[in-house]
């Protein structure tokens, strides 16, 4: 079992917890806590051995103390596997490496979905057996339609997570208060620098000796939701644009893959813009 949780901070906490696990004959495997002194907050991470006892009853006899601490709070089981929808455009280097890494069993998921506005062909290079794919095209003037159909294919397959691989559309911000803290997108970590199209000439034209890729939760406000991982790359002036978007695909991917295998794993708590993540 995985106890995830938050709350304003007091003596007590993890005593209280430690002992409510030690009385039911749970064995704590793994514990992170860290106290966020500007705001007043505490948030923890548990993971234990629930030996054989029922995770409904656990949370009905938890409830007193998350009551007590003000606790906002999650008990999961490890053995479910969150499900996923990818959505992604013609670009598919992300949508690529999640599914090999769903395949090889790296992200503990069932994919409920490959989501495109482009058609299936477009991604021929790709191998897309065992992924149900739907082509949803959009324009300016069905944007409303196809995001109806996109939350109602949400719904319809209970999917808890959905992941922005390169999906080139802006969603939203109805679609993206529906989602709030359950969307990942990834994009290059020079915004605000380099906006719009063609980001990694704009950085080659200004000659940066860095570059980088940003995931992070999806609000309404483009590009600024919590951060949950960046990685940054040295480049130099022997760099030419090409070899800056070859190596600009290798962090997205890699930073991509871990924020969503942190989020199926219960290590990304939201703490107001920000968040708290408890890496392994």
């Amino acid at each position: 079992m995985i106890l995830t949780l938050s709350c304003p901070d007091r003596p007590g906490i993890v005593a209280a917890v430690s002992t409510f696990l030690f009385e039911r004959g749970c064995n704590i495997l793994d514990a992170q806590q860290y106290d966020d002194q500007e705001t007043g907050r505490f948030f923890m991470r548990v993971v234990f051995d629930v030996q054989g006892q029922d995770a409904a009853a656990l949370s009905a006899a938890l409830e007193p103390i998350a009551e007590r601490f003000a606790f906002q709070w999650r008990l999961r089981d490890q053995k479910t596997r969150r499900r996923v929808m990818i959505l992604a455009s013609q670009t598919d280097h992300c949508l690529a490496d999640l599914l090999y890494r769903w395949r090889r069993g790296e992200l503990p998921m069932d994919l409920t979905a490959v989501v495109a506005n482009h058609p299936a062909e477009t991604f021929q290079h790709l191998d897309l057996s065992g992924a149900p794919f739907h082509h949803l095209p959009v324009s300016r003037a069905t944007k409303l339609e196809q995001e109806a159909a996109i939350w109602k294919l949400i719904q319809d397959t209970d999917t808890e997570l959905v992941v922005l691989a390169r999906y080139m559309q802006v969603l939203s911000e109805g679609l993206a208060a529906k989602l709030e803290g359950r969307c990942i997108n990834i994009h290059h970590s020079f915004l605000p620098g380099f906006k719009g199209a063609r980001p990694y000439h704009q950085a080659h034209a200004r000659g940066v000796k860095v570059i980088g890729a940003t995931a992070h939760y999806v609000t309404a406000d483009l590009d600024e939701g919590p951060i949950i991982e960046q990685d940054v790359e040295r480049i130099s002036h022997r760099d030419a644009p090409k070899d800056l978007i070859r190596k600009g695909r290798d962090i997205e991917r890699r930073v991509l893959a871990r924020a969503v295998r942190w989020h199926l794993e219960d290590r990304v708590l939201l703490n107001g813009a920000k968040t708290v993540v408890f890496t392994d």
